[in-house]
């Protein structure tokens, strides 16, 4: 299959909740959840009336509407995830309005503009790092400990942690800085340690990192637009391996429908590591495992090759 339809609806009558859902990874997951058939709540900070720093065109009202066309119920609830009161209500929310909340996708981060490439602890803006740091892992625990107990009313219920490299790659590589890097290998042990907590309760928890995503803050530092990606390829040619954000959507997609997901508590995985086992495709019908791709090639210092990449 390529991916979840809408006339598959395979999660009709579930209910989602993606934290961090404006643009890039999260508009790609709250799509295709409502692809599935999902009722998608959709959070962020940037909406049709008020931007957030980053100050971008994105908004959440835009993701929600996506998120109905697709096949789905889109709901958009303009919500600082920072802010543990806006969190609670968000929550009471999807309770009164549903009853149940079956997926919970912490997608948060907002960091894109705060770190400095390979820059050392000493050297990089504190102020930054420190923001940084709130932005990718407080909102995270702040979600967590106000949505689980709702999510927890079911069996059944998943968690993803959505972060950048797998456990095994960022074990062994340095990301980009300090703060960049804690900020990313804390959201694998917060998959970790919630699997541990939920698990006894019939739920799941899993870290999951798309590869080169294609989002909208990429595109746009390449100069180029999702129809003419491949422009970008002369200057940046492992670009070659990249990826649009509805891949990883659909491996979220396929981990909520699978009823052995369990099978994965406590995992990192990744979008085209998931890719084979479920059997979906990108957007453009190929299976880019850009995990792979970096270690055998990229950082192995090979020119850029996808074959058997993608």
């Amino acid at each position: 299959m390529s991916g979840p339809s809408a006339k598959d609806a395979a999660l009709e009558g579930r209910v989602a909740l993606v934290a961090g859902a404006t643009r890039g990874a999260g508009r790609g997951i709250a799509v295709e959840l409502g692809a599935a058939g999902a009722t998608v709540y959709v959070t962020g900070r940037t909406t049709r009336s008020r931007r957030s720093e980053y100050d971008r065109p994105e908004t959440i009202e835009d993701t929600a509407d996506l998120v109905t066309e697709a096949g789905g119920h889109g709901i958009a609830v303009p919500t600082d995830h920072l802010e543990p009161a806006q969190v609670r209500a968000l929550v009471d929310r999807i309770a009164d309005e549903q009853g149940r909340l079956d997926v919970l996708v912490n997608d948060i981060w907002g960091g894109e503009n705060l770190f400095e490439w390979d820059t050392p602890v000493w050297e990089h803006d504190l102020d930054k790092g420190l923001r940084l740091l709130r932005l990718a892992v407080e909102t995270h625990a702040i979600t967590s400990h106000h949505a689980l107990p709702l999510l927890l009313r079911r069996p059944g219920g998943l968690v993803v942690e959505v972060t950048d490299g797998t456990a095994e790659y960022n074990r062994d590589t340095y990301r980009v800085n300090f703060f960049y890097d804690l900020a990313k290998s804390s959201v694998l042990r917060m998959a970790f340690a919630l699997a541990h907590e939920l698990g006894p309760h019939g739920a799941t928890a899993l870290a999951l990192t798309p590869g080169w995503l294609r989002s909208e803050i990429m595109l746009g530092h390449f100069g180029v637009r999702e129809d003419n990606w491949r422009d970008a390829l002369d200057k940046v040619p492992h670009f070659a391996i990249s990826e649009t954000p509805r891949y990883v959507g659909r491996a979220v997609a396929a981990l909520a429908a699978d009823p052995e997901v369990a099978r994965f508590n406590g995992q990192s995985l990744s979008s085209g590591g998931l890719a084979p086992e479920y059997g979906f495709t990108d957007l453009d019908g190929s299976r880019p495992d850009a995990w792979r791709y970096l270690v055998e090639v990229q950082d192995a210092g090979k020119p850029a090759d996808t074959t058997g990449y993608r």
